[in-house]
């Protein structure tokens, strides 16, 4: 109690410095209260267990009819027993607040999560914005036109005579008709009643040489003999 004057505040700079010298870490956090919890159990039961002590030790005063050490001794298990309701006040505590430094530390990681995933699509978006698509599609439109007017350009025939059909064929039909005309006009030939024949030699043949004479009348003995 301060007698002679205000309570002493805390210098800003010394209650800044101890802050930062907190660790900020949730899971390190949790970590180290679940350690204090676990101590705080282990003075939990080294108590019980000394107050099972007194009990005993408080019957036994009881019985050697030592009521004065008795109720001593019992004072003295009221005190520990208030120890352990202490304890369980601050085990409760720290599970409180591992509990809600669990929920905290959860919710930053969703919120951060969630961040990430609002500046991607953001990124994304001005990435690829309305402008962009309407012009990328436009872009699709003009080039499939201009492949459909490739593909129908190479789809036509090609004719290396450069003239119309239909004037090609009237040319033809002019050239049947004139021809016709001039079968027509040709002047139809005379019939000959008489064939002319070749006229017969009036001289005889000439005569066989000899040695072909000779090989007929072989012949014909040949002939005559079969």
């Amino acid at each position: 109690m301060n007698w002679f004057g205000k309570k002493k505040t805390k210098d800003a700079s010394t209650v800044s410095a101890a802050s930062s010298r907190v660790p900020t870490d949730p899971q390190n956090t949790i970590v180290k209260l679940r350690e204090n919890i676990k101590n705080q159990e282990k003075r939990e039961d080294h108590i019980l267990k000394k107050i099972d002590g007194l009990v005993v030790e408080a019957k036994g005063k009881m019985a050697k009819g030592d009521k004065k050490g008795a109720l001593f001794i019992m004072k003295r298990k009221k005190l520990y027993e208030t120890e352990v309701d202490k304890i369980q006040n601050v085990k409760m505590t720290l599970e409180t607040q591992v509990i809600n430094l669990e929920s905290a530390a959860q919710n930053a990681e969703t919120y951060k999560a969630m961040q990430a995933g609002t500046s991607t699509m953001k990124k994304i978006r001005t990435d690829v914005g309305i402008d962009q698509v309407d012009d990328v599609m436009d872009n699709i439109k003009e080039e499939m036109e201009m492949a459909q007017e490739i593909n129908s350009a190479m789809a036509q025939s090609v004719d290396p005579i450069l003239a119309d059909d239909d004037e090609l064929l009237a040319e033809l039909n002019a050239l049947e008709t004139s021809d016709l005309e001039a079968e027509l006009l040709k002047p139809t030939p005379q019939v000959q009643d008489d064939l002319e024949l070749p006229a017969v030699p009036a001289s005889k043949l000439p005569k066989l040489k000899q040695q072909e004479a000779e090989d007929l009348k072989k012949l014909e003995a040949e002939l005559a003999g079969l």
